[in-house]
């Protein structure tokens, strides 16, 4: 994402508020910062101005709030006009600039917000001298009144700081933004990479069978009136190598598509992550269990996968963690799968859908068990596969 300096807009900080929770979150984030505002507000709050001053500085400062908030709100969550641009910040100077020279010292404090508009609103380029020029216009401001050194440290500094500082929060956000759109581009490469190294292996396996096919079906062909016998020679080995490349094919795809624990354990961290789950699992097998058997490693990663795609979708859950141990029993060695979470569960007996049915099917034709049961809080799965004996 980059910045425009001659475009009709501003690069926006960040992703858009799509919904009411980053909406919330935003507005919780930005008017946090508003209690910066107490020393204006305790000034119209106290006796030392007119009445007419006082409705004058209220009117004034929900002005400027108003205008702050629709101007770092709006243009975080998308680009708004160079001109719209312009015309809220030459707003948030004149009012700071009135405010502060009729009614006192405490409203000095605005010049912080116009200067961290700045910081937000505009490209590097113009934010280098809009902050210092916003700080320049608040020393000057404050000329008149007494302590100029305790403006200097109390206001000024905050201001040239926090314009600057917002310039680093826009920076890093673009580059995190960039990053995200290069690990998109990457994941899309490897998806397409990965279709076309399936298509060569497909046509490896099915060129060879599909010619040998053509030419005994054409044999075929030219056998049956004269020689029958050998005709039917040539059908049968059509048969046996159609068969054999339905076997081929069978098995390429079948070694696609086996799913294995290390794939889903980062598959699982990855979707959690995305779902703002903190995750503890583990990154790779138990050392004491290296020698899963491929159809019981199998059986055990379907089973990460629905179980981490449930805590996802349904769970509501803070917190998921994930183990993976050996254990041992009269009946010999297991692999244990452990999911539990924090989410709202569900009370009693859980009701086996289609998920959980297909999981304890999978396992069992591994010779595994799943056992699923609310937990305090939340709710746990526990599957199991045997491992092989290993002899002494």
């Amino acid at each position: 994402m980059k910045e425009e300096s001659a475009g009709e807009t501003f690069a926006p900080i960040g992703r858009p508020a799509d919904n009411r929770r980053p909406v919330v979150a935003k507005l919780l984030w930005i008017g946090i910062w508003l209690a910066f505002m107490g020393a204006p507000v305790s000034d119209l709050l106290g006796d030392a101005h007119t009445a007419p001053a006082v409705v004058g500085g209220w009117l004034g400062l929900a002005a400027f709030v108003a205008v702050y908030f629709a101007l770092v709100f709006r243009h975080t969550s998308k680009a708004l006009a160079r001109r719209l641009v312009w015309t809220a910040l030459g707003t948030l100077y004149v009012l700071s600039s009135v405010l502060s020279l009729t009614l006192g010292r405490p409203w000095l404090t605005l010049f912080v917000y116009v200067s961290v508009a700045c910081g937000a609103c505009l490209p590097m380029r113009a934010a280098r001298w809009a902050i210092p020029a916003v700080t320049a216009t608040l020393l000057l401001a404050g000329l008149g009144h007494e302590g100029p050194g305790q403006i200097l440290g109390a206001v000024a500094i905050p201001a040239l700081l926090g314009g600057f500082a917002m310039t680093g929060v826009r920076q890093l956000v673009r580059t995190t933004v960039e990053l995200r759109e290069a690990r998109a581009t990457v994941a899309q490469l490897a998806a397409n990479e990965e279709r076309l190294r399936l298509a060569r292996d497909l046509h490896d396996l099915l060129g060879h069978s599909l010619s040998l096919i053509t030419l005994k079906s054409e044999l075929a062909g030219r056998m049956l009136p004269g020689h029958p016998e050998q005709a039917a020679q040539q059908v049968a080995d059509i048969e046996k190598v159609s068969r054999q490349a339905l076997v081929d094919v069978r098995e390429a795809v079948t070694g696609y598509r086996r799913a294995t624990l290390a794939a889903e354990l980062a598959g699982a961290r990855t979707a959690l992550a995305a779902a703002g789950v903190a995750a503890d699992l583990p990154a790779a097998l138990p050392p004491d269990a290296p020698d899963v058997p491929p159809e019981q490693e199998e059986a055990l990663a379907w089973a990460l996968r629905e179980a981490v795609t449930n805590v996802v979708r349904h769970s509501g859950a803070r917190r998921c963690t994930v183990r993976l141990r050996r254990t041992q029993t009269l009946d010999g060695a297991f692999l244990e799968l452990t999911v539990e979470d924090d989410g709202r569960g569900t009370p009693g007996t859980p009701r086996a859908g289609n998920g959980l049915t297909g999981m304890g099917e999978r396992l069992a034709r591994a010779g595994g068990t799943v056992h699923a049961a609310p937990a305090l809080p939340g709710f746990a799965l526990r599957a199991t596969v045997p491992l092989p004996t290993v002899p002494a």
